[in-house]
């Protein structure tokens, strides 16, 4: 037990390496789906998809049924921001911009992972605000190691956000802690002060998810008790990982290089700091 009444879930190494099971079939589902989001296909197109995706990788979908969520996936198009029900009504256009949450279950495992992709083409606006949320996601990632503190990610995430541009930032809506269940403590936000917090241990595990959108922070939730959108109808974008922290540096369990591809993107990030946990890891080539 934690001081402020959080339990956070201790891994063995053995725990770890099935969540990193659960966190393949994510990254994998999720690959699939980016690959097949295009004009004229359905919400629930998609997450059929998804579910047909995990269960041939004998994994469960961490989704469907979880507090009554009807669906594998969460489809999240434009203005909606999180826990979007995928319809057959749906119909993707383009120039939409559709964020898809993915969870996975292996051997009582999670691994949970989200990424928000361009329907054709669409406008600069909207690109630049993908990857303003994706380069704050592996901001956050790379402060996830140990000896650190919790609100090290979250202060990196927000700091990202602000050196992007003018965005809004969630912040009713958090990260949170993964293992043997898919929300455990300690809540991760996308804010905060540096050095407060957890102190950060190998065998935690975190699903780092910041939200972004163009315009202001306010949210609402629609009346199916699911859809949380802008409150100013401006686009927003959602982008998240689980990572395992290790002693060896930040393991990203649901990117299928185990992170190695992302860290790179941003050398100032990355150098000294991540040590060599993914070049250890023998699932860090996709499958061919």
């Amino acid at each position: 037990m934690w001081r402020g009444g959080m339990s956070i879930e201790i891994k063995t190494p053995e725990q770890i390496a099935v969540m990193r099971e659960a966190g393949l079939v994510v990254g994998r589902t999720l690959r699939v789906l980016a690959a097949a989001v295009r004009p004229g296909i359905t919400t629930a197109d998609l997450d059929a998809l998804a579910e047909a995706e995990i269960r041939a990788a004998g994994a469960t979908p961490s989704f469907k049924g979880y507090h009554g969520y009807p669906a594998t996936i969460c489809t999240s198009v434009n203005e909606e921001i999180v826990h979007g029900i995928p319809s057959p009504r749906r119909s993707l256009r383009e120039g939409d911009i559709i964020s898809i949450d993915c969870g996975a279950i292996v051997g009582g495992w999670h691994g949970d992972a989200a990424v928000t992709v361009g329907v054709g083409a669409i406008s600069a606006a909207d690109a630049a605000l993908l990857q303003a949320c994706e380069t704050a996601l592996w901001r956050g990632l790379a402060q996830a190691r140990a000896g650190g503190r919790l609100g090290d990610i979250s202060h990196a995430v927000e700091t990202s956000v602000d050196r992007s541009g003018r965005y809004g930032l969630v912040e009713e809506y958090t990260g949170h802690g993964i293992g043997s269940a898919m929300h455990m403590d300690p809540p991760v936000p996308n804010y905060g002060r540096a050095g407060r917090g957890p102190r950060l241990r190998p065998g935690m595990a975190l699903a780092i998810e910041p939200m972004v959108m163009l315009g202001g922070p306010e949210t609402v939730l629609l009346d199916d008790g699911w859809t949380v959108v802008t409150a100013d109808g401006s686009r927003a974008a959602h982008f998240e990982h689980t990572v395992a922290i290790t002693g060896d540096g930040p393991w990203v369990l649901t990117a299928e290089d185990g992170g190695e591809s992302g860290f790179a993107r941003y050398p100032e990030i990355a150098e000294g700091s991540l040590g060599d946990t993914r070049k250890k890891d023998p699932e860090s080539v996709p499958p061919t």
